[in-house]
């Protein structure tokens, strides 16, 4: 019969042994010289796709499931935005991107990106609005892309701009691999629009009738994240291989990026590569080949001086493999090295923006929002 003592002692014991283990969250990183502060600015919301300031404290932000909402970063303070449309949220579908138009303080316009149903099927939708106290008003899809499948992967879609008067934004090949050579069809593309969502008369295959005006690049199997360099002038993405072979592309007009003819990727069934191979002439090569998978959700060119070290690198997050993920650049465009961050917050890393301060915000697939900043 156990003492009052030994039974004391058991329950301890047994309360070690149930407890579960606390990983450890890194609240600061060091990183070409900076001491990064890591700091949680937000929790308990959905899996938020897209994230854009439209103030200094103020983060617009959508979750796929179709909400979108405004954050006070500063407080924590969540307001649900009224009037925002409804999206087919499936699968990898739903509220995608935002982003706020290079005139916005002038214009008031914030474009989106998501996923509509267009009989009984998902498309992927390039759209824009105004914010007026806490609802949108004047909704214009600007173009309601020819993508539709019965699939429910594979849309999409990240938003950027050029310093002139253009904005890209891309959709996957919707699961249907032949798509992405498919000049009659928008998904595997990258496409280029006036603000106004007009077609620009310099587009690569504005002149041919028989193709699609909008299209700038071909051959994407799921661009999820899209930056443009303004200073350079070069528009980066970065997208999904099948089981390895996540790209970096510098995107050209007019070209060809292979998928589903060359990848360095294998087949989901087996050691098999895609395709012919990794090359072929007249389709372009990636800059930057992640394998294995990183699972890429997003790409930042960042350009603020808040973080010295970091100026002029592409940043982005890692889903897979729940990392920060940094590449140095060369004047040239070309990859210098690689840089894994915030392994150790073991989050699946979805959306990046960079502040009006030129802090880096994050989100998470598990409902939060976090900030790096310089640690003076």
């Amino acid at each position: 019969m156990l003492t009052l003592k030994h039974k004391i002692l058991v329950t301890i014991f047994c309360c070690f042994i149930v407890l579960p283990a606390v990983a450890s969250i890194p609240t600061t990183i060091q990183s070409e010289g900076m001491k990064l502060k890591l700091e949680q600015v937000a929790d308990g919301l959905g899996v938020v796709w897209g994230m854009s300031f439209i103030s200094r404290k103020q983060l617009l932000i959508t979750e796929r499931i179709g909400t979108v909402k405004l954050i006070d970063v500063d407080s924590g303070r969540v307001t649900l935005l009224k009037n925002a449309p409804e999206v087919l949220a499936q699968g990898q579908g739903g509220m995608l991107d935002v982003a706020l138009s290079p005139n916005y303080k002038k214009e008031g316009w914030i474009y989106f990106t998501y996923v509509k149903d267009v009989d009984n099927e998902g498309v992927t939708v390039l759209a824009r609005a105004k914010l007026v106290s806490d609802t949108f008003e004047d909704w214009q899809e600007l173009l309601v892309t020819k993508s539709k499948t019965g699939e429910t992967r594979h849309f999409g879609s990240r938003i950027t701009f050029d310093a002139q008067g253009h904005v890209f934004f891309g959709v996957g090949d919707r699961g249907v691999r032949d798509n992405a050579q498919d000049l009659t069809n928008h998904a595997g593309t990258i496409m280029r629009l006036n603000l106004d969502g007009s077609v620009p008369s310099d587009n690569p295959f504005s002149k041919n009738k028989k193709l699609l005006p909008e299209v700038w690049s071909v051959g994407h199997r799921n661009p999820q994240g899209m930056s443009y360099d303004v200073e350079n002038k070069r528009l980066w993405s970065i997208e999904h291989g099948p089981r390895g072979g996540d790209e970096i592309n510098l995107i050209k007009p007019g070209a060809n990026y292979g998928w589903p003819v060359i990848s360095y990727g294998k087949e989901y069934w087996g050691p098999v590569d895609v395709g012919e191979g990794t090359h072929r002439e007249g389709m372009e090569q990636p800059v930057k080949v992640y394998i294995p998978s990183i699972a890429p959700g997003s790409l930042l060119f960042y350009s603020a001086d808040d973080l010295p070290g970091w100026k002029g690198n592409l940043l982005s997050g890692a889903l897979k493999l729940r990392h920060l993920n940094r590449i140095v650049l060369s004047k040239q465009g070309e990859v210098i090295k690689e840089e894994r961050l915030l392994e150790g917050l073991d989050e699946r890393i979805r959306a990046l923006t960079q502040s009006p301060q030129g802090w880096l915000y994050f989100s998470t697939d598990s409902g939060k929002i976090y900030r790096l900043s310089r640690l003076e």
